[in-house]
Formats: structure tokens, C-alpha cells, sequence
């Protein structure tokens, strides 16, 4: 059964929270048409020691709680990002926190990492099947936490068994004192921390982080990202800045905006990154991905893979597929035999 055709309809008609978690139940219940068609090689591309059958990837955020792995999987996605998720479960911030901008093709959440909790979490990661797809594990801290850093420890040496990659979330807006930890010496010392928890795997380690960084912490990330054995970087979480085009009510609201206004903020930092690493570090794109051209503008940019959250929202599952069909021609028409050819091609 297509959900999108019976439920997407519905779904845009109720509150965006109530809507979230009606998806998840519709998904866990079945509700969901997988997609069978065969992939195109192009697409193909190997990431972090990890071989991705494409590069869009389902971004953190939409299943929390890794409760649809599979079916998300099912949809075309070639991989997905769950969490982010914290050692104990919260409740997160007063409702209401997540909000529509319609107009704008934009959202606004202060959710502030509501989350069963890691012990549920890595039970349903560990009863997933590997050979579904790659999944990463997004790991944050406790908003009542005293050792933020202990934290992401207890995260990673938990789910680093039953994930294929790591992302450490240092850029979220709705926890309090989480982006401070993008300080040059904080992130240093979390990464180590992390990088020593898990030496004894071979996972990959990648930092979310945010688009409002001042041009120092920029500079100092991309150091650090080529000076550690990190993965690579993600490129972005949701901006605090507002510009003056939106259009929707809702824009008054407080928290982290993601959407279509996103895109050319994130997309400009990807570039930026991509420039400041010398194309040294693995860099996933993100932020306001709609259509094929914009997955494609990423890659162009300096991203190896990218991620869509909000696009899913407004379009539906049917806007994976749309995007790969023309990712696929607009690599063919740029010359590019795959996606790796393609990445950072417009710095080049």
C-alpha cells in the first residue's frame, strides 16, 4: 500500500508533531511502498570505507528512536541517519515545538532531542537486519548533563557494534550549551574521547555542524577535521538566522529553521569546507535538498553524499526516487560518469 497517495494527504492537515508520529506508525504498520527499482551504477559511490549503492540519505531527525529503518531503506534512500539520540530518555521541550512555513518550503523545530532513550535505541539497532542498508547512529548529550563528553562516550561504545558510522551532533540548536562544543579545544577533546572509546572498531566518525559558524570556528573545524581520524563533516544542521523573505507566520518562531531557506547558507559552508580541507575530509551535504539539481549543486560543491529531511516532508517519499532520476541525467549531462567525479567539480 503507497502511503503517500492515502495518508501524505491527511497528514498535512494536522499538527506537524502529531503528523511525525502518525508517519512512524503508519511506516511500522506496513504503510509504506518500497521502491524495486534497480539503482543506476552511477550513483554508486564508496564513502568512509563503506560502499553506498547512492548517495541521498535520509538526515537525522526523522526516526529518533530507529524504529523505521527498513522501511525508510525501502523507500530508495542509500542510507539512513537515525537518532540523535541521548545515554538517558527525554521528553524534550514544551509543546508546541515543531512548526510548518509552507510558504518558504521551510520548518522550524525546537524538539531539543526527545528520545527514548539509549537503551531502547540500541535494541532496535541491533535487531535490524545489516543487509538492509547503511545505517549511522547520531549520538548527543543530556540537557541536564554534567559531562556532556561522558555522554557521547557512553553513545558511541554502545551503538558502535550495531551502526555503520557515527555522527557526533555538536549543532543543535535546542540544547543548551551543545554548540558551544564546536570551540576548537572542546570539539579536539570530544573527538579524542570518542575516537578512543571506539579504537577497537573500524567505525566511521563524522561531526554535524552548524551553518552559523563565525569564520574562525570555520577555520578551526576544517583543521581539526584534517588533522584527526575523523570521517569527515556534515554540512549542516538547522540555522538560527532568519532572513527577511520568509513569508509564513510561523517564522517568528524560536528554533532551528531547515528547508529551503537553508540551502543556500548550507550549501555556501559546504563549499567553504570543502576549500578550507583540500577535499581531504569526507563532507555530506545538507540542508534544503528538494529536487534532483539541488543534490546535484551539493555534490558540485564538495559533498560526497548527502542527507534530506524536510523535502520529505512537503513532497512525500516519491521525491527519492524523483531526485536519483535526475541526479542520474544531470551527471550524464555535466560529463560526469559517476558521483565521484562530480564532487567539488565546481572548486576545480
Amino acid at each position: 500500500m503507497d502511503v503517500s497517495s492515502i495518508i501524505m494527504p491527511l497528514l498535512r492537515q494536522i499538527e506537524p508533531e502529531t503528523a511525525h508520529q502518525a508517519t512512524i506508525l503508519a511506516l511500522k504498520l506496513g504503510f509504506g511502498k518500497a521502491n524495486k527499482e534497480a539503482e543506476n551504477d552511477s550513483l554508486s559511490i564508496n564513502v568512509a570505507g563503506l560502499p553506498f549503492k547512492n548517495p541521498i540519505g535520509l538526515a537525522a531527525g526523522f526516526d529518533k528512536n530507529a524504529e523505521v529503518i527498513k522501511p525508510m531503506l525501502g523507500l530508495g534512500f542509500g542510507f539512513v541517519e537515525t537518532g540523535t539520540v541521548t545515554p538517558l530518555p527525554q521528553k524534550g521541550n514544551p509543546k508546541p515545538r515543531v512548526f510548518r512555513l509552507p510558504k518558504d518550503g521551510a520548518i522550524i523545530n525546537r524538539l531539543g532531542f526527545n528520545n527514548d532513550g539509549l537503551d531502547a535505541y540500541t535494541k532496535r539497532l541491533k535487531a535490524r537486519s545489516p543487509e538492509t542498508g547503511i545505517v549511522g547512529a547520531n549520538i548527543g548529550h543530556n540537557k541536564n548533563s554534567t559531562d556532556p563528553v561522558d555522554d557521547y562516550v557512553i553513545c558511541a561504545q554502545k551503538v558502535a557494534a550495531f551502526c555503520d558510522y557515527i555522527t557526533i551532533n555538536v549543532s543543535s540548536p535546542n540544547t543548551p550549551g551543545l554548540r558551544t562544543l564546536q570551540n576548537k579545544t572542546r570539539l579536539s577533546y570530544l573527538i579524542e574521547a570518542v575516537l578512543e572509546a571506539i579504537s577497537d572498531t573500524d567505525k566511521p566518525i563524522f561531526v554535524k555542524i552548524a551553518p552559523d559558524l563565525l569564520n574562525e570556528d570555520r577555520a578551526d573545524i576544517a583543521e581539526i577535521a584534517t588533522k584527526s581520524a575523523i570521517a569527515g563533516l556534515i554540512v549542516s544542521n538547522t540555522t538560527i538566522g532568519r532572513n527577511d523573505n520568509l513569508k509564513s507566520p510561523a517564522k517568528v518562531e524560536t528554533g532551528g529553521l531547515s528547508g529551503i531557506p537553508l540551502f543556500d547558507p548550507s550549501t555556501a559552508l559546504l563549499s567553504e569546507m570543502y576549500r578550507r580541507t583540500q577535499g581531504k575530509v569526507a563532507l555530506i551535504g545538507a540542508g534544503g535538498i528538494f529536487s534532483g539539481r539541488d543534490a546535484f549543486d551539493k555534490i558540485c560543491a564538495g559533498a560526497s553524499l548527502v542527507q534530506l529531511y524536510t523535502g520529505l516532508i512537503y513532497q512525500g517519499p516519491k521525491i527519492v526516487r524523483l531526485i536519483k532520476d535526475d541526479l542520474v541525467n544531470l551527471l550524464a549531462d555535466g560529463g560526469f560518469k559517476s558521483v565521484s567525479d562530480a564532487v567539488g567539480s565546481q572548486l576545480k
